[in-house]
């Protein structure tokens, strides 16, 4: 088994002499992902693995697996897939949180790898994903009243020649008549042991994440058992994960921070998983008895994105007792600090970031968990790097080369190294410019403090430029969210054919609450020390656009932010009311815009290319 620490880690002392009194080969001595159901299975053999909560209903019975019953059902899963796709075979899932989809996740890692899908893209792109992973097998969730996954999944099969589709029946739900029943499949399967001989180990490819949003070439990150190994032992070392820990599980199990410190670091402790519904706190019945159900099922640990922190945070406790509660985590988004004060007002414990990517089997930070009592130093840090690993902030230089490493303070960007990091891409094309000998270029900017924690400063895509000068995005979404009417914030660049950019900020308001742009002007002006970073305009919307797991979507916002642009100098400096605007790019220079002029304004067509040519747009004008 993985020896983890008995001692939490409170100093970046205590990780150097962690790191130093033990080779990592030593303490971590599995060597494929089967070995942590298999070290579990022998230390913890009837203590639940997986509590499943369908409804959240007061008196709901939820469905529990041990770790023996976990074990059996890894196996049996990775038997059915070598069963029906021959030796190593790549298994692709469409499927919501159920204890089936940790069985097909872990089966098919030991079987040959797997291929976490995120059903909510379109039909198209997924079938993209499923032939550019080259997996034989798709296991997806069946018809559902909610869910379209399975009308995606059989036109996925008709794009995809060969491939075998698997039916899990949805609860409360009969099995797709005439394709194969998943479960009645699974329980076929010997569940003792392997029937093909050796699981995949090592540096074996475990499973293949997609990245890159939701539209473009797929790019598809490579995983070894070794580095999701690495990222797990790393994941329970900072987070002083114990065996008798319940964490709430909230995250979707196609993105890697439900599956690998969300998932395979508590099965490599020993710990409890509480899946609070297929859906997640996706589901509003979860977020508003978010409180009760962590209580009534003794939550040591708390967990989920900003976006569902926020909303949680805004539910009132109704006499829950929070006392068990050791600790919470958050990461996918920065977190804004007033919503880390409030949570820690509420729970009476410090909210612990992670920090992580797919390219680095999905950890790279963790604020580390101290002692209960202790003082929590961390707070707006994602703390240190994983055990046996190291993180680097480098200059980056004007041609976009990687420069010297920046000194304390310094914001630069993140590179990683260490055996957590990914091989790089199943298609080695998309490997320039990320992969460069070990080494992870992030694409995120940070500073390390004094002590050597990293703090975040955002995505150098997300940075707003104006006139040559760096503007932080998230100083700006900070601020704002102290504001008391505000419930999200963000902040993108608004084109100017002067600066650049220039800083706008989008707001959704809680419930209830009201407020003018004058006001939010002020509160800006009195809350953001950086006066070129005071936002131009403020926009106050009914929603902030979000990604499926909770992050906010800026490439939309920035497309809404130029359309508004474009829109006010049609309407109110060309004097054309009727034009209709599309931006369908949200890149942050050269996007594209689309304009309809009616048919009595052709002629202005070329006054509008020549309008939006100072803005760097790449301009369509179409008459209808």
């Amino acid at each position: 088994m993985a020896h983890l620490n008995d001692q939490p880690i409170r100093t970046r002392g205590d990780l150097q002499r962690f790191e130093a009194a033990m080779p990592l080969a030593q303490r971590l001595p599995e060597r494929s992902i089967l070995d942590v159901f298999i070290g579990a299975a022998q230390r913890v053999p009837v203590r639940s693995a997986i509590t499943m909560l369908t409804t959240g209903a007061p008196d709901e019975q939820p469905q529990r697996v041990n770790y023996r019953e976990l074990l059996g059902l890894v196996q049996r899963a990775a038997n059915l897939f070598t069963t029906l796709a021959g030796p190593r075979p790549g298994v692709a899932y469409m499927l919501p949180g159920l204890i089936e989809t940790h069985a097909t996740l872990w089966g098919a890692e030991t079987a040959g790898y797997a291929v976490p899908i995120n059903f909510l893209l379109q039909a198209e792109h997924i079938a993209a994903l499923v032939e550019a992973s080259g997996a034989k097998v798709l296991v997806a969730l069946g018809p559902h009243p909610a869910l379209d996954i399975w009308q995606k999944a059989l036109r996925v099969r008709e794009r995809v020649p060969g491939l075998v589709l698997l039916c899990v029946a949805a609860p409360g739900m009969p099995a797709e008549a005439g394709v194969p029943d998943f479960h009645a499949a699974l329980m076929a399967q010997p569940e003792t042991h392997l029937v093909f001989g050796e699981p995949g180990r090592n540096d074996d490819v475990a499973a293949y994440f997609h990245t890159g949003g939701t539209t473009g070439t797929p790019k598809l990150v490579a995983h070894t058992h070794r580095s999701q190994l690495v990222a797990a032992f790393g994941g329970a070392v900072l987070g002083h994960m114990q065996a008798d820990d319940v964490v709430t599980a909230t995250l979707p199990l196609f993105h890697v921070g439900g599956t690998i410190h969300g998932g395979l670091s508590a099965f490599m402790a020993g710990m409890q998983l509480l899946i609070m519904s297929p859906s997640g706190l996706r589901n509003p019945a979860m977020v508003q008895r978010f409180w009760q159900l962590a209580a009534q099922h003794g939550a040591t640990r708390l967990g989920a994105v900003p976006t569902s922190l926020g909303a949680v945070a805004d539910v009132p406790l109704g006499g829950a007792d929070l006392s068990a509660v050791r600790a919470s985590f958050t990461g996918a988004a920065s977190l804004p600090p007033a919503l880390g004060e409030r949570w820690r007002h509420i729970t009476g414990r410090p909210l612990h970031e992670v920090y992580g990517m797919t390219e680095a089997s999905g950890l790279i930070a963790i604020d580390p968990v101290g002692s209960e009592g202790a003082n929590h130093d961390g707070a707006g840090s994602v703390g240190w790097a994983l055990p046996y690993t190291e993180v680097q902030v480098r200059r980056l230089e004007p041609d976009g080369r990687l420069g010297a490493m920046c000194e304390p303070h310094e914001v630069g960007v993140v590179c990683v190294s260490g055996p957590h990091v990914s091989p790089g891409y199943r298609n080695p094309a998309h490997n320039a410019g990320v992969f460069d000998g070990g080494v992870l270029n992030t694409g995120d900017l940070a500073y390390l403090d004094d002590d050597g924690r990293l703090h975040i400063a955002g995505r150098s895509k997300d940075l707003i430029i104006r006139s040559g000068h760096n503007i932080d995005p998230v100083m700006i979404e900070n601020a704002m969210a102290l504001h008391p009417a505000v419930a999200m914030a963000a902040a993108v660049g608004w084109p100017d054919a002067y600066a650049g950019e220039l800083p706008v900020c989008f707001v959704a308001l809680r419930p209830g609450a009201d407020v003018t742009a004058d006001e939010l002007h002020g509160h800006a002006q009195a809350h953001i020390g950086e006066r070129p970073a005071w936002p131009k305009q403020f926009f106050i919307v009914d929603a902030i656009p979000l990604t499926s797991v909770g992050k906010i979507y800026k490439p939309q916002l920035r497309c809404d932010a130029a359309a508004r642009l474009v829109t006010g100098l049609l309407r109110n400096t060309l004097a054309l009311p009727d034009a209709q605007v599309l931006a369908t790019d949200g890149g942050k220079r050269g996007m594209r815009v689309r304009v309809t002029l009616p048919e009595a304004a052709r002629a202005s067509a070329a006054v509008v290319e020549q309008a939006l040519a100072a803005f760097l747009f790449e301009t369509e004008v179409v008459v209808a």
